[in-house]
C-alpha cells in the first residue's frame, strides 16, 4: 500500500462545496465551489508546501532563536527555520490527527500534544471543520491537559485565490488599523498606523507591487465581532472573503516572493491569536491553566 504523503484524506461536501481536510497536520488541503477553488492547496500525492493550509499550534509564525522563559523556566524549541534562527509554526504541522466525529458535511479531527522537549505540556486538540449555505469554518478548541499553565497561540495558513494568476491586479481589503514592521528576522521590531503606507488596504485596492509578509491588527469588525478580509477580481467579479472571530486579533498576509511554490500567484491569510514572536514578548499570549480551554472560529466563503 502506498500512503499519500498527507495521510488519509476526508472529504466533506454540502451542495457543490467540496473540502479536503487530511490526517498529516489536520488542515485543510482543498476547498472549491462548483469546481473553483478559493484556496491555493495542492494534490493528494503531494506534501504541503509553504505552509499551505496547516494549523499552526501551539504558536504561530516565529519564536525568535527558538528560546523563551515561561513559569520561571527556560525552554529551547528546534530552529526549523534555520536560515533565520527562529523556531517556526508550531509542533503540529506534521502530526498525525485522527477523526472524532465525522458526516457529510462536517469533520472533527483530534490530536493529543504530548509534553516534549521545548514545550513540556500537554494539549488536547480538535478542530471541527464544516460546510454551510455561508462556506467553510473551521473551530479549534484546545484544552490544557497537564498539571502546569502553559503558553498557547493558534494560527491556520491557508492561501486564498481567484484563480487568475499573479495577485498584483487582484482587489484586496484588509479591515487592519496597525501594521507590524518586522526586521530581517521576521520578528516584530515596531508597528504604526496603515495610514498612507503601502500597507493601508482599508479600502479595497489592487495589491499592485506590495510585497507582503506581514502581520496586522487593530481590526475593524461588524456588530457580530467578525473581521472579514477580502479579495476580488479587478474586472469586480467573483471573490473570496476570510473571516475571523474576536479570538484571532491577528492576520498574517503573506504573497510568498520568496517561494517559487506560491510566488505571488495566490494570498496566504492567516488568523493568528497573537503576534509573532509571542512566547518572547508575551503580547497577546494566552496562558491556559489546568484543564481550562481555548475556542476560536475563522471560516473562508466566495464573494
Amino acid at each position: 500500500m502506498v500512503l499519500a504523503p498527507s495521510g488519509e484524506q476526508f472529504e466533506i461536501v454540502l451542495g457543490d462545496q467540496r473540502a479536503v481536510v487530511v490526517e498529516v497536520g489536520g488542515g485543510l488541503r482543498s476547498y472549491a465551489i462548483a469546481g473553483r477553488d478559493l484556496i491555493d492547496g495542492y494534490d493528494a500525492g503531494e506534501m504541503s508546501t509553504s505552509g499551505r493550509g496547516q494549523v499552526l499550534i501551539p504558536w504561530p509564525n516565529r519564536v525568535q532563536a527558538g528560546s523563551y522563559e515561561f513559569g520561571g523556566r527556560s525552554h529551547q524549541l528546534a530552529l526549523d527555520e534555520p536560515s533565520a534562527g527562529n523556531a517556526i509554526h508550531g509542533l503540529v504541522r506534521w502530526a498525525v490527527w485522527r477523526i472524532a466525529e465525522r458526516e457529510g458535511n462536517r469533520v472533527v479531527v483530534a490530536h493529543t500534544l504530548h509534553p516534549q522537549p521545548g514545550y513540556p505540556f500537554a494539549l488536547e486538540l480538535s478542530i471541527e471543520y464544516t460546510l454551510s449555505d455561508r462556506g467553510l469554518q473551521a473551530r479549534t478548541t484546545a484544552t490544557n491537559a497537564g498539571t502546569d499553565p502553559c503558553p498557547f497561540g493558534s494560527g491556520a495558513h491557508p492561501y486564498l485565490t481567484l484563480g487568475t494568476g499573479p495577485v498584483d491586479s487582484v482587489q484586496l481589503h484588509v479591515p487592519a488599523r496597525t501594521v507590524l514592521h518586522s526586521d530581517e528576522h521576521g520578528i516584530p521590531a515596531g508597528s504604526g498606523a496603515v495610514d498612507g503606507t503601502e500597507y493601508d488596504f482599508s479600502r479595497p485596492r489592487p495589491i499592485g507591487a506590495t510585497k507582503l509578509d506581514t502581520a496586522f491588527t487593530d481590526l475593524e469588525r461588524d456588530e457580530d465581532g467578525i473581521a472579514r478580509v477580502e479579495l476580488r477580481r479587478s474586472d469586480g467579479g467573483s471573490g473570496v472573503t476570510l473571516w475571523v472571530g474576536e479570538r484571532y486579533s491577528y492576520l498574517m498576509l503573506y504573497t510568498g516572493d520568496d517561494r517559487p511554490d506560491v510566488n505571488r500567484r495566490s494570498l496566504a491569510v492567516e488568523p493568528m491569536t497573537c503576534p509573532p514572536n509571542a512566547f518572547r514578548s508575551g503580547d497577546d499570549l494566552i496562558v491556559l491553566e489546568p484543564g481550562d480551554s481555548f475556542q476560536g472560529s475563522w471560516g473562508i466563503g466566495p464573494l
